[in-house]
């Protein structure tokens, strides 16, 4: 044996020490010597080497003084591998000591390693005896450790598996339930399998032993070695003895035991099977330890003999990592430096390293560079299950090299791969299943009922609230242990993290976008709190967080994937594979056994895909395509892949490479260029190589290299994280950085200011600016690996220095530009012209936006021309990375563009304005809920054939703006103008029908119409139809524009029209459309004689008149009371139908009425012979009516009748609706209080009958207040005939009462538990029922039912108060306060504070109020705070100061930002108690305070805008206009619609109040100098509250009428409000108007009560002298004289001469003496008369 001598290097890290002796070694004590003053050389020397972890000095010299003699000398070193040298003369001495030291290291008592160094020759005896003495030192060590503490330990721990086992065998004998005994099987299974693996895994233990002790000469045939006759060995061995190697294999083993890594188990065969296949698929669960263990298997082995084993990885770090893991694992059992990483590639690397780790594309670039991978025997392939690019593409290269290289192997490796697929590609190679994790992982599926829904109002799906739910569960009822949470996005991962609430708990958010000094948060630990992560996928295989023993696992991932056919990345939130399903469980079993709980069904489990869909499938090809073409294969789609792509990617990256000049085509064959042979040799993305290539060629090197190593990690540069006030101020932040030229730009300036800092204090600039440091140091890493690219392959040198400034614009500017757009030419998009349309894509036509996070967004422009990195489709589709380019270099591009890029920009779209637009003209121009404005957009880009035709409404400026082609433009905008002169023809002549007076004996009082200027417009007396009624089988489909213009080409003269609401409610509203209002009711009548019956639409228009009613439901204050009535219209035949429940029961009731006299008449009753249920009843009185009939039946039977009904011919005509309505009103009123009105406690309303109908039915819904006098009015109107009606037409009323309650959706959510209580305690009362109920458009109704007026009304009450909720009334609340509620901010303040007040807020844009829905309590809670927030608003609203327009620079925002900082902070000094917000998306600064305030703002603002070099001097600012009316500043705005003229609200306001005052001043008019426009209709509702608005009219009636010239007087009664229409002038008699709301009857021509057969003139006379017409009756009368006392005129007619007098005196006719009584009368006449009485 040779032992190494002094000149051995130690191949190991560098400790600075020289082999020269020092020349005043500080430990050197010189022994004491008898021949001279200098002592003789030491014959031999041992050496004490350190290991690589060191050791200090005071163990070296401790060891010394134990093996040293007084006369040996040593020399102990500082630094070093060296740690001492022991000096000896005699041989026996130095061998006893060398024993001696490695005794003691083979028991632990020190760690440095003895070395044995002869400076004289030695015999071979002599050198045997120490080799001897060492083996046997050896051989008991392994000996002892054969049979030591550790290997009995486990030995136990197999005994203990086996009595389990036997135990559980124990209790299945026994007998047990179905699911008991499953369940001890299972366990039974699982403690064979671990019993098993504990076996293998000593077994590998002591056959490594055993093959160390073949190696000492100590393996007995009686020893247990399976590997005695085996070729392949654990361990190779050279014939010298290298004790040091040996100690660290033994200790290793030692470790690999403690650790229990399964794959330990398996090493043996591992060897085998690798030794006799050139494959093998090697599938281990997470946590087996094969990324670690099996490259030193095979290199222990020595399988690979004098090549290389090459281990892959997909990402840098992990090859780094794992090779500084390896390496450290296996220190000393090697040579020092025979594992290294290879994280990039180079041409100078040598395959000459025992074990190496780099990633896939390094590999790849190797076997670019050398087809044969001479130098490499093994490969493994690991973490395969992701089937990455680089991974799919370098198996499928290996395949066809196994072919040529039978050496080669090849071990791919996987925690969950798809090993059937690989096995099959790799030619049926053998496959190994690791089993066992470290430690078990206990999964549990989790039901989402058990789970439960968390409330609808949060913004992110369901599963998100679930895993805070889950992960709050857990910390609750589980032991201490991490919890690891898996989301699908960082918006996700901050919420939960945000909304995780424990005091004991900390929540730590984990994604990609957090900085590495933010990531490790989760690595630390924190004293008595446990650790809840929620995290991206970025924690599944790419971080191992310890401590973490709990796993909540939703199934979702959020994925991007490339579609080649569109060009498009999509971002979708999908399943996760059952594969990504067991790496989330295992990343809970890597310290100690725990729990993985999936919130998803054992079956969703097993319907997921088994594994994650390949990368190239989802990726662009280009690096992957132009690598097999550089091999010389010019057929692509015949490439082996493991996976073949779709032809359409391969497709789109040939193109792509034919775009860049990497490929061309020759002869139809595929080339390569000479830029396509550079982008080989670099290695990376071909787009990124292009871009240094180019940039080389403008001589901007080192710009280019930093560019593209920018665009591979664009992404992540700027970081977005945390609460709203971080994002927003990270956003601020971003705007120092961003550059007019976009994106790319943008990251420049970032790179090139981090770049310039020390290296001390680039963390914190990266903190302070928001800044993702670890992506900045990947970029530099990228950087530094593409200039030693760049200097090796193409011998290209990138200088330190830029070229390039981002503040100064150069011509380096433009060549960057066209370095980027050569890169991504493919990439171009041209700005349609509209804002909201945003570009289109070149290639593909598409319309996409800009991402919101765009640099071109920080200065509000938008160039025509840009390239962008990628489409990401989320939500929407947006272009990512962008920037922008210049038209011309479009031209310059070579090879040329595939577009053409001057037809695209003839097809540019061209924008133009409309201007002086009213807000409710643009709101009526838009319709609801956008529906008009995007039926016109959809109907002109068909008429045109351009999807790009687009129309935008500016509500702040009053304009409209519309875009389209200049070919389209002319089409576009005559009809845009059509449409807006329809609307405005529509609004000016919009009139509300008013009644004159409301109640009445009719139900049909006079109506006025009211229109602009608050002026009378029409006054319709004589109960004619302004309004029709339109119905149509398909209503709600209808265009309301379409059928407007039907009716007013048919009959010009619209004046409003009124849709009916979907509420689905009554079946008969589905049918109708709604109410059209004309200015005439000679037009009404047009309107129904020419389109009643006309198809439209695909249906028949059914149009009718429609009478206005002077009140509705919603009039009473109270809840109402419905009452359904009815009577025939066709008369009995005398024959009824009665309907029995069955045969029998008909049969018996024929025998029942045998005889039965009904109505006076005997009857005749038979079966019917189609029905042998029915019974036929004939000879009855055709005067009878059903009940009659009904109660006569059933007092002569007991049987169950289910139903009656009579025969009946044809119908007769009756009454008018209005006649019969009145006729009804009149038999309810004597029952009615008079204070209140008929009219004001009761509505009738009849139903026009159809031509089928048997009935005329009608409603009458009461006051419900006045439920006893109703149930008394019905009862005796039952049985009762109409005025006009026949005998027969008896009135039936319901006997069940009804009511409906409804409220939309929204509301129902909320109110839902109050209201099923409710409707529980009703349904509990006796005779009442009711039901809950959703209508067809998906609001709720509540259905009352009860046999009572009364129970019905007290029913009704609460449950209005709950459906209907409270109306908010409030001082502060004035219309330009609720007007707010109209913004975007308004809109959204309500749903924020309704979810978080669980209540629904409603804003009423008809009668401009609100309604606050939910529980009682909740209400107030909401209300005060919805008042506070409108306030705030108000306060708020309009204060803002805008930052781009007019003639302010582009880059105003970005520098108020960087002069006054992110948070304005030095503008809030200077005006102290300002409050300042920067809204980025508009460019805007938002104060709050008051006028002046905002005014000092913008005088700082404008004045720096006008000191930028930028800016146009001399910015003025805008004036406010005064108020026409006061005026002063306007203050509390309202635009007037018809001339947009501005006024103070509260002037308007006191105009039309002047006007109520003095009846006067109509029409209402703009009082704007020169404009005197009437002030449309639509203002006077949003000016006045609807009382005021009733005053109004009323007022406006009376100067009507009094402007009329006596055409029209009111009813002469006081205070009605009744008007009647003067007779024509020279009639002599004309009929009366008789007043519906008083009843009085008056002259039209006298204006006097009505006199009947007397001229005006003489009931005149008569008015002015009552007596008159009595004494001309009394002239020539014998028999009338007048009474002598009183005067009174009295008449003797026939009998004596006895008169009685008024007067209460008796009078004697003959000589009119008077008397007091009777007697005294008789007693005259018979005394002075001789009458005889």
């Amino acid at each position: 044996m040779a032992f190494p001598d002094e000149s051995h290097t130690f191949r190991g890290r560098s400790h600075g020490y020289s082999h020269r002796r020092p020349r005043n070694p500080p430990n050197f004590a010189p022994p004491s010597l008898s021949g001279g003053p200098s002592a003789a050389p030491p014959r031999f020397v041992v050496e004490l080497r350190r290991s690589r972890h060191g050791a200090d000095n005071a163990e070296a010299e401790r060891l010394i003084k134990d093996c040293l003699s007084p006369d040996d000398r040593f020399l102990v070193y500082q630094s070093g591998f060296l740690a001492a040298k022991l000096f000896f003369r005699v041989y026996e001495a130095a061998m006893d000591a060398f024993v001696a030291l490695w005794s003691r290291r083979l028991r632990g008592e020190h760690s440095l390693s003895p070395h044995f160094v002869f400076n004289v020759g030695v015999g071979e005896c002599d050198r045997a005896v120490l080799v001897e003495r060492v083996k046997g030192l050896f051989r008991v060590h392994v000996r002892g450790l054969l049979e030591g503490e550790e290997v009995k330990q486990w030995t136990k721990r197999i005994e203990a598996v086996s009595d389990d086992v036997k135990e559980i065998k124990a209790r299945l004998e026994k007998g047990n339930g179905l699911k008991s005994a499953l369940e001890l099987i299972s366990m039974s299974e699982g403690l064979v399998a671990e019993r098993g693996l504990m076996a293998k895994r000593i077994g590998e233990f002591k056959a490594a032993m055993y093959c160390i002790l073949d190696h000492l000469g100590d393996l007995g045939p009686d020893d247990e070695c399976a590997d005695r006759d085996d070729p392949v060995r654990i361990f190779e061995f050279r014939r010298e003895f290298d004790w040091n190697r040996i100690h660290y294999l033994i200790k290793r083993e030692c470790k690999r035991l403690e650790a229990n890594l399964p794959i330990y188990g398996y090493r043996r065969a591992i060897l085998r099977h690798i030794c006799y296949q050139q494959a093998m698929v090697l599938v281990g669960e997470t946590g087996s330890g094969k990324s670690t263990q099996l490259a030193q298997f095979l290199a222990d082995s020595g399988v690979a003999a004098e090549g290389s084993i090459v281990c892959t990885q997909p990402r840098k770090i992990a090859a780094s990592s794992l090779a500084k893991w390896v390496g450290e694992e296996c220190s000393g059992c090697y040579e020092d430096s025979s594992v290294v990483c290879y994280p990039s590639y180079s041409s100078s690397q040598k395959f000459n390293r025992k074990v190496i780790f780099m990633t896939d594309n390094c590999l790849l670039q190797h076997y670019m560079n050398d087809n044969t991978l001479s130098g490499i025997s093994y490969i493994i392939i690991d973490e395969a299950h992701e089937r990455s690019l680089n991974t799919d593409l370098l198996m499928s290269l290996i395949k066809s090299l196994l072919l040529k290289r039978l050496d080669m192997r090849l071990i791919i490796m996987s925690a969950t791969a798809d090993a059937t697929k690989l096995s099959n590609y790799f030619y049926g190679c053998e496959t190994i299943h690791v089993v066992g994790r470290n430690f078990p992982v206990d999964v549990k599926y989790v039901n989402e009922t058990a789970i439960g829904s968390g409330p609808s109002s949060v913004k992110f799906p369901s599963y998100v609230l679930d895993v805070v739910k889950v992960a709050t569960d857990i910390h609750k009822t589980e032991e201490e242990g991490a919890i690891l949470a898996f989301l699908t996005s960082q918006a996700e991962v901050e919420w939960a993290s945000e909304n995780f609430k424990s005091p004991n708990a900390v929540a730590l958010p984990l994604h990609g976008k957090l900085s590495w000094e933010e990531q490790v948060h989760v690595f630390e630990y924190y004293p008595g709190k446990r650790k809840v992560i929620f995290s991206t996928n970025l924690a599944e295989t790419s971080l191992t967080i310890p401590g973490v023993k709990y796993v909540v696992d939703p199934g979702m991932v959020k994925e991007c994937n490339f579609d080649p056919r569109t060009g498009i990345h999509v971002l979708s939130v999908c399943r996760i594979s059952q594969s990504s399903a067991q790496q989330r469980a295992g990343r809970a079993g890597r310290t100690e056994p725990g729990k993985c709980y999936r919130l998803y069904s054992e079956r969703e489990f097993q319907s997921m895909p088994t594994h994650q869909q390949p990368e190239i499938h989802r990726v662009h090809l280009g690096v992957a395509v132009l690598r097999i073409l550089a091999l010389g294969i010019n057929n692509v789609l015949r490439f082996d892949f493991v996976d073949a792509p779709c032809p359409e990617a391969i497709d789109r990256a040939i193109k792509n490479l034919i775009q860049l000049g990497a490929v061309a085509t020759r002869n139809n064959v595929l080339e390569l260029t000479d830029c396509g042979y550079h982008l080989v040799r670099m290695g990376i993305e071909p787009r990124l190589g292009k871009i240094i290539l180019d940039g080389t060629h403008y001589g901007l090197q080192r710009e280019a290299v930093v560019l593209a190593a920018l665009m591979a990690n664009a992404n992540s540069i700027f970081c977005r994280v945390g609460s709203e006030d971080e994002k927003f101020r990270s956003d601020c932040l971003k705007l120092h950085f961003c550059h007019p030229d976009g994106d790319l730009f943008t990251l420049l300036s970032v790179y090139k200011e981090w770049e310039d800092l020390p290296n001390e204090k680039k963390n914190k600039w990266c903190w302070n600016n928001s800044i993702n440091a670890k992506s900045l140091r990947r970029c530099k890493d990228t950087v530094v690996e593409l200039e030693h690219c760049l200097k090796n392959e193409l011998n290209v040198i990138v200088p330190s220095y830029w070229y390039w400034k981002p503040d100064v614009s150069t011509e380096h500017d433009k060549n960057l530009k066209r370095v980027i757009l050569s890169s991504l030419a493919e990439n171009v998009a041209m700005y349609s012209g509209s804002d909201r349309i945003g570009y289109q894509v070149a290639l593909t036509g598409q319309l996409v936006q800009l991402h919101p996070s765009c640099s071109l967004l920080s200065y509000g422009e938008r160039p025509n021309w840009v390239v962008f990195g990628e489409i990401l489709s989320m939500s929407h589709q947006y272009l990512v990375c962008v920037s922008a380019i210049e038209y011309d270099c479009l031209s310059s591009l070579s090879p040329p563009p595939m577009f053409d890029s001057s037809l695209m920009e003839t097809q540019r779209l061209q924008v133009a304005v409309k201007t002086g637009l009213g807000n409710h003209i643009l709101r009526r121009f838009c319709g609801k809920a956008n529906s008009s404005i995007l039926h016109l957009i959809s109907h002109l880009q068909t008429v045109c054939k351009d999807e790009r035709i687009n129309i935008e409404v500016d509500f702040v400026k009053n304009e409209v703006l519309f875009f389209a082609s200049s070919v389209n433009m002319e089409t576009v905008s005559f009809a845009i103008n059509e449409v807006l002169e329809y609307e405005k023809k529509l609004l000016s002549n919009e009139c509300i029908e008013k009644c004159l007076y409301h109640g009445g004996s009719g139900s049909n009082p006079s109506v006025a119409l009211l229109g602009a200027g608050a002026a009378i417009k029409h006054l319709e007396l004589e109960k004619r139809c302004l309004t029709v009624e339109v119905l149509h089988s398909n209503a709600h489909a209808l265009d309301e524009k379409e059928v407007i213009k039907l009716f007013e080409k048919c009959a010009s003269g619209i004046c409003g029209f009124q849709k009916t609401a979907s509420t689905g409610q009554e079946s008969q509203n589905s049918e109708r459309w709604g109410k059209i209002t004309f200015l005439s009711p000679d037009l009404a009548e047009i309107a129904v004689t020419e389109l009643n019956g006309v198809e439209f639409s695909g249906s028949t228009l059914h149009v009718s008149p429609l009478l206005a009613n002077s009140g509705g439901d919603s009039f009473f204050p109270f809840p109402c009371i419905k009452a359904r009535v009815f009577w025939p219209r066709r008369r009995s035949k005398g024959c009824a139908i009665v309907k029995c429940a069955s045969k029998v029961d008909a049969e018996l009731i024929i025998g029942d009425l045998f005889g039965v006299v009904i109505g006076g008449r005997p009857v005749n009753c038979e079966i019917s012979n189609r029905y042998e249920d029915c019974v036929v009843i004939s000879g009855l009185d055709r005067d009878l009516c059903e009940p009659e009939l009904l109660d006569a039946v059933r007092t002569a039977t007991n049987r169950r009748i289910v139903d009656l009904f009579f025969m009946r011919g044809a119908a007769v005509v009756d009454p008018t609706s209005a006649a019969c309505g009145e006729s009804l009103l009149r038999e309810i009123a004597p029952f009615l209080p008079s204070r209140y009105g008929v009219g004001n406690c009761c509505r009738v309303q009849v139903f026009l009958p159809e031509p089928k109908d048997y009935f005329t039915k009608a409603q009458i819904t009461f006051d419900g207040r006045l439920h006893l006098e109703a149930a008394k009015a019905l009862d005796d109107i039952q049985g009762k005939v109409l005025t006009g009606c026949q005998p027969w037409q008896k009135i039936q009323c319901q006997q069940t009462f009804h009511s409906l309650v409804s409220c939309p959706a929204p509301v129902y959510f909320v109110i839902k538990k109050q209201l099923d209580i409710l409707i529980d305690n009703f349904n509990r009362r006796r005779g009442v029922s009711c039901n809950l109920e959703r209508n067809s458009n998906g609001s709720y109704r509540v259905k009352i039912c009860a046999n009572a007026t009364k129970t019905v009304a007290e029913l009704r009450k609460p449950l209005e108060q709950l459906m209907k909720g409270k109306t908010m009334s409030h001082a502060s609340l004035t219309p330009s306060v609720l007007q707010l509620l109209y913004s975007r901010d308004g809109i959204h303040l309500c749903k924020s504070l309704g979810r978080e007040t669980g209540t629904h807020i409603m804003f009423d844009r008809h009668n401009t109020s609100i309604r606050i829905f939910g529980p009682y309590n909740f209400i107030s809670v909401a209300e005060r705070k919805l008042l506070r927030a409108l306030l705030t608003l108000s306060e708020n609203n309009g204060l803002e100061i805008r930052l781009r327009g007019r003639n302010l620079p582009r880059n105003l925002m970005k520098s108020v930002v960087e002069k006054f900082g992110p948070d304005l902070y030095g503008l809030k000094e200077m005006l102290p108690g300002a409050e300042l917000m920067l809204n980025i998306r508009r460019h805007a600064l938002i104060l709050k305070g008051n006028k002046d305030l905002k005014q000092k703002i913008e005088e700082i603002i404008y004045e720096f805008a006008n000191s930028l070099s930028l800016s146009e001097p001399g910015e003025q600012l805008e004036t406010e206009a005064a108020c026409p009316v006061c005026l002063c500043e306007v203050e509390d705005c309202y635009q007037l619609e018809a001339c947009l003229h501005k006024f103070c609200r509260s002037c308007l306001v006191e105009q039309c109040e002047s006007a109520i005052k003095s009846h006067d001043g109509f029409p209402i008019c703009c009082t704007f100098t020169g404009c005197l426009k009437p002030i449309l209709l639509t203002d006077l509702k949003s000016l006045l509250t609807s009382e005021k608005l009733e005053e109004l009219f009323k007022a406006s009636l009376g100067a009507f009428v009094a402007s009329n010239g006596g055409t029209y007087r009111f009813c002469p009664s006081p205070d009605c409000p009744a008007v009647y229409k003067v007779a024509e002038p020279g009639l002599i008699a004309a009929p009366p108007f008789i007043c519906s709301a008083c009843s009085v009857e008056t002259c039209t021509i006298c204006h006097l009560e009505y006199h009947p057969y007397v001229t005006c003139g003489r009931y005149k006379e008569f008015k002015d002298d009552p007596d008159l017409s009595l004494r001309d009756w009394c002239k020539g009368k014998e028999h009338v004289k007048c009474c002598p006392l009183c005067g009174y005129t009295i008449e003797k007619v026939d009998g004596c001469n006895h008169i009685s007098c008024k007067c209460g005196k008796h009078i004697c006719w003959v000589c009119l003496e008077c008397y007091n009584s009777s007697d005294d009368c008789y007693a005259h006449l018979r005394l002075m008369h001789q009458a005889i009485m």
